[in-house]
């Protein structure tokens, strides 16, 4: 059903993309254990792939952009390495210590689709203000999904996500053009769920919706400039960057966080949030 051009899904419609998203959280999961020091970029997209064959899925991401006019992304995965932002292209570039990556990724099962982002640190550490990069896009990331948990417009999440950033205690960069949104039959569809905002502002939130909500925080600047390659964006000061993603559906008596193995229950449960597995 669409409601004002938003797709608002069945439970069986949700619970067929909870398969969608399991499969990515396993990929994602495989892809961060692998995630070593001299490991190419290239290596990771073949463990996704691998795990897509393994489930009978397919990639959100090989060759989306050709329905619009642009050139189709080429990987199965997006590998965005320290400055890069987001849509990095997997290829030679081989991982070193202290290297934040962070890992974009979508499947399709059955034509429904799930979609989450990791940033992981590559081998024993790195910089405490990458660190603190880090682990502060992962804690706007479960902000702003447990908003929604009493969110009446797309605002409400936005704002949340931003104050979560604001008050982190570092000054960070949070990236305008990129936002979450809404998922589900299709991986991008409306409504946009930006990282900035005001609350009570924007489309309102109902049953039935389903929201990818990505920060993307940077340790600089929040502007990107776009690579030649047309895909890849990176910081426009080379200062490094974070994403983080997960896929939540709404439901009648709580969240699910459908691209979380635990369904989001750990996180949420922290924040007073009830999750509901359908």
């Amino acid at each position: 059903m669409n409601l004002r051009g938003i797709e608002v899904k069945t439970t069986e419609q949700i619970q067929a993309m909870r398969k969608a998203g399991l499969v990515v959280a396993e990929a994602l999961i495989a892809m961060g254990e692998a995630a070593r020091p001299g490991v190419r970029t290239a290596d990771l997209d073949t463990v996704a792939r691998t795990v897509l064959g393994d489930h009978g899925a397919t990639s959100s991401f090989l060759n989306y952009g050709t329905d619009f006019g642009i050139p189709p992304y080429p990987a199965t995965v997006c590998i965005s390495v320290d400055e890069e932002v987001v849509h990095g292209i997997p290829g030679d570039r081989r991982l070193a210590e202290g290297d934040i990556v962070s890992v974009d990724f979508g499947a399709i099962l059955n034509g429904w689709h799930g979609d989450a982002a990791r940033t992981f640190i590559v081998g024993g550490g790195t910089t405490p203000e990458a660190a603190d990069l880090v682990e502060i896009t992962r804690k706007a990331m479960w902000d702003g999904i447990a908003a929604v948990a009493s969110a009446k417009r797309v605002g409400d999440v936005s704002a949340a996500i931003q104050a979560s950033a604001t008050h982190s205690g570092r000054r960070l960069g949070i990236v305008r053009e990129y936002t979450g949104h809404g998922i589900g039959s299709a991986m991008h569809q409306p409504p946009d769920v930006p990282n900035y905002g005001n609350p009570r502002r924007g489309p309102r939130l109902s049953t039935g919706m389903c929201l990818a909500i990505e920060p993307i925080f940077t340790l600089g600047s929040a502007g990107t400039v776009e690579l030649d390659d047309e895909w890849t964006a990176v910081t426009d000061d080379g200062s490094w960057a974070a994403h983080w993603e997960n896929t939540v559906a709404i439901t009648e008596d709580g969240l699910w966080v459908l691209t979380e193995p635990d369904g989001g229950r750990a996180e949420l449960a922290a924040r007073g949030v009830t999750i509901n597995e359908l």
